[in-house]
């Protein structure tokens, strides 16, 4: 029998002073007090955690990666395949990358590809929607229509209760595609706390995570204060109850902004500098870092976005020839990634989190095997002026590789194969049903049975036709 679960935004808050009408009027003008409310909700119908909490770091590279450039390489194939790049040998015997990954080839025995994994949709929001919650629906829309894996989790989590970390759980380093991913039916209350800042700026600060010195939070107490005492005026006519309801997710709320470990997480001066350096004194590594130091700090669902001008022209992964030249593209961002995954891989394990934390690094899908080319539609990093020839690889969902790692997963091998020139797959297909249940049944979470009813009171299962990758499986 399914476990069908209502979300919060189906529950009914009557009462002459609403949660909206308390946040407005009694802290106005305090942005991260929506917390009491939103803390509220996650704790509603809270049950007793069951067991270790798991974690996972979804490293995601919008756009998609080109997996033949990178950890499919296709060296017997002809030249308007296989690209440019050399190939090298890795940790792994038999397992070979392209030169582009120096870093992740030395601790290949850290991690598991599986090149295997394909989807239908050709386009980025509809391959996104497909990868993140499942959505079969090839079409790209506007917005999603069924909510992604993390704020399922984050809500499911919520929903067993028994957590006391002040931090959020679900964390954006930034958030990943939020164009086109969504809580959607299950609420804003699940959405992630999004980081958007370059955690590499010398003064990088996180919005609304603790307060720096002891004047502001004189002045958040006395800002409850006041509202403790307005609201002596309105619990007569607070009929169910709810001001009084709130006043364990406010205290919560003002344990965000006080708590020294709040803003602890956040606080990349706290690591030497010889671990800063080693992931990259730029933004993806230092988001990686970010990531690492919040998975420790408890937090529980975390993705970060490779995207931005490190990426090249365009600023994600989609290397059209009329966007950036392919080839060019890779050498100007592959040293940066392969840097930054590679030190967080390494110390998932070297700091004894490999069991409780699985990384998963993809993208919506890959790029085609056959090189195109087009010209230029404008000149920039990795891209010639406009008008240049130069090579692309366009969209191809038929097949693609990600990586995983931690997780308790067994490492250092290889999943499913694709063809000779690396556009279909031959061995061992997982799709995005699988890629879904794969994570939910890291975090405990019973994909088969769990169903959360949509606005129209319908319950809908968390994953369709999909079953975890059985290596993968610890």
């Amino acid at each position: 029998m399914s476990s069908i679960i209502q979300p919060p935004s189906l529950v009914r808050c009557a009462g002459p002073l609403s949660r909206r009408g308390f946040m407005q009027f009694g802290l106005a003008g305090m942005a991260t007090m929506s917390w009491p409310g939103l803390l509220k909700l996650r704790a509603e119908n809270a049950a007793k955690p069951k067991g270790e909490r798991k974690s996972i770091i979804m490293v995601w590279l919008p756009g998609g990666q080109s997996h033949i450039d990178t950890y499919d390489p296709k060296p017997d194939a002809s030249s308007e395949y296989r690209g440019p790049f050399k190939t090298i040998s890795t940790k792994v015997p038999g397992t070979i990358f392209t030169e582009m990954l120096p870093m992740n080839a030395k601790i290949a025995d850290k991690f598991t590809i599986v090149r295997s994994m394909h989807q239908t949709a050709g386009g980025h929001p509809a391959g996104t929607m497909q990868m993140f919650s499942g959505d079969s629906d090839t079409r790209d829309k506007p917005k999603p229509r069924l909510p992604d894996w993390m704020s399922v989790a984050h809500y499911l989590r919520a929903k067993e209760g028994g957590r006391s970390n002040p931090l959020p759980n679900y964390i954006g380093v930034p958030a990943a595609s939020p164009e086109y991913s969504s809580p959607a039916y299950l609420g804003d209350a699940f959405a992630p706390f999004a980081v958007s800042d370059d955690p590499n700026r010398p003064n990088f600060q996180v919005p609304n995570i603790g307060l720096s010195d002891d004047s502001e939070t004189r002045r958040l107490s006395d800002r409850i204060a006041l509202r403790k005492s307005l609201d002596k005026l309105e619990r007569a006519f607070d009929r169910e109850g709810e001001l009084g309801a709130l006043d364990e997710f406010e205290a919560q709320a003002a344990t965000l902004l006080t708590n020294p470990h709040t803003r602890d997480a956040f606080d990349l001066s706290k690591e030497d500098a010889a671990t800063r350096d080693r992931y990259g004194r730029n933004r993806w590594g230092q988001q990686l870092l970010l990531a690492r130091r919040l998975v420790e700090a408890g937090v529980e669902i975390i993705t970060s976005s490779l995207s931005g001008p490190l990426c090249g022209r365009v600023n994600n992964w989609d290397d059209h020839a009329v966007n950036q030249h392919q080839f060019e593209a890779l050498r100007f961002r592959m040293p940066t990634y392969d840097r930054a995954v590679s030190a967080l891989i390494e110390d998932i394990y070297a700091r004894g989190l490999d069991k409780r934390v699985l990384v998963i690094v993809t993208g919506e899908f890959g790029r085609t095997p056959k090189i195109s080319f087009d010209r230029s539609t404008g000149a920039g990093d990795a891209s010639g002026p406009t008008g240049t020839l130069q090579p692309g690889r366009d969209h191809w969902p038929r097949a693609f590789t990600n990586v995983w790692a931690g997780g308790g997963i067994q490492t250092g091998g290889v999943i499913g194969a694709t063809d000779k020139r690396g556009e279909d797959v031959v061995e061992r297909p997982c799709n995005a049903s699988d890629f879904l249940a794969t994570i939910y049944h890291h975090l405990g979470i019973d994909y088969s049975k769990v169903t959360i009813n949509d606005l129209n009171g319908r319950p809908v299962h968390i994953v369709e036709n999909g079953r975890p990758i059985a290596e993968l499986i610890a």
